[in-house]
């Protein structure tokens, strides 16, 4: 009986026990439920304020590049760009309220950067120059340019190189960062072009006649501009023949069809008014040496 007595209490002093073990277990848990439930809540508002802030400033850097009429591969790129580093800022910012020691989470982003920016040096660079050719504008879509090493029209300008296809069709793709770390030429910036020709006639023709011609075939064409003003002139005596200068200036796009029609037009006008073009050639003097006997 006294043994079943001391189990009782025992089993008593065992559910008290337990009872304030649970007790203090709940009180930790409600503690910590105070202390983390509030951060945690802290943490989503941060996260979905930070997360409408960024889609709207997102939103505003491409409205705003769309405006000043940014090339759409940069814009979208930009856009990228911003949103990311954007929401890089508001994670650090969620897990930092957290309680979670960010310092060493930057330094390690920080120098996973720095590591990224090393090996793509060479693509940053033409990133950056990529971005320098659409905000200042050397060269353009549709432009002539003799451009990093090639000639020809502007296809497409990308984020980090640029389109050309040359004159005989062919696509070079050229680097942003040479593009702008050489000379340009853009023959297209004025809107118009000079074409210069050179034509020769013989000693013998009669250079006002030849002139005179050349000026009415310069004339009858509608694709040469009058403004600014062509120029036919004489510009050499040379050991073959007498030259002429014939620059007419033509709309970008009549450059190669005016070049190959003038040529075409002024051998068959000669040959009507019997003007010669004549060859290379050179007068050879041959003296016979007496010798006496």
């Amino acid at each position: 009986m006294a043994n079943q007595f001391s189990r009782g209490i025992c089993f008593f002093y065992f559910l008290i026990e337990k009872e304030k073990a649970l007790e203090e277990i709940f009180k930790k848990i409600l503690e910590w439920a105070t202390l983390y439930g509030i951060k945690f809540i802290g943490a989503i508002a941060i996260f979905l304020i930070g997360k409408f802030l960024t889609d709207t400033l997102t939103d505003l850097v491409k409205k705003l590049l769309k405006k000043a009429k940014i090339d759409p591969t940069l814009v979208t790129f930009l856009g990228n760009l911003t949103y990311l580093t954007l929401m890089t800022f508001v994670i650090i910012s969620v897990l930092s309220n957290l309680g979670v020691q960010t310092a060493s989470i930057i330094a390690i982003f920080g120098a996973s950067a720095l590591a990224v920016g090393l090996a793509l040096q060479g693509s940053l660079s033409d990133f950056a120059n990529g971005v320098m050719i659409v905000l200042f504008k050397p060269l353009k879509v549709g432009d002539l340019v003799d451009a990093g090493g090639a000639s020809g029209h502007v296809e497409e300008i990308r984020v980090f190189n640029t389109i050309i296809c040359t004159l005989d069709s062919k696509t070079v793709i050229v680097p942003n960062s040479k593009i702008t770390g050489d000379k340009i030429i853009n023959f297209s910036t004025k809107g118009y072009i000079r074409v210069d020709l050179v034509f020769g006639i013989g000693y013998n023709d009669d250079i006002r006649k030849a002139k005179k011609v050349l000026e009415e075939i310069m004339a009858s064409d509608d694709r040469v501009l009058e403004d600014p003003p062509s120029c036919i002139a004489l510009s050499e005596l040379g050991d073959s023949s007498v030259n002429f200068v014939f620059r007419p200036h033509v709309k970008v796009e009549d450059y190669w069809d005016v070049y190959f029609d003038m040529t075409e037009k002024v051998k068959l006008r000669f040959d009507k008014e019997g003007i010669s073009i004549p060859y290379p050639q050179r007068d050879v003097h041959i003296y016979e040496k007496k010798t006496n006997n």
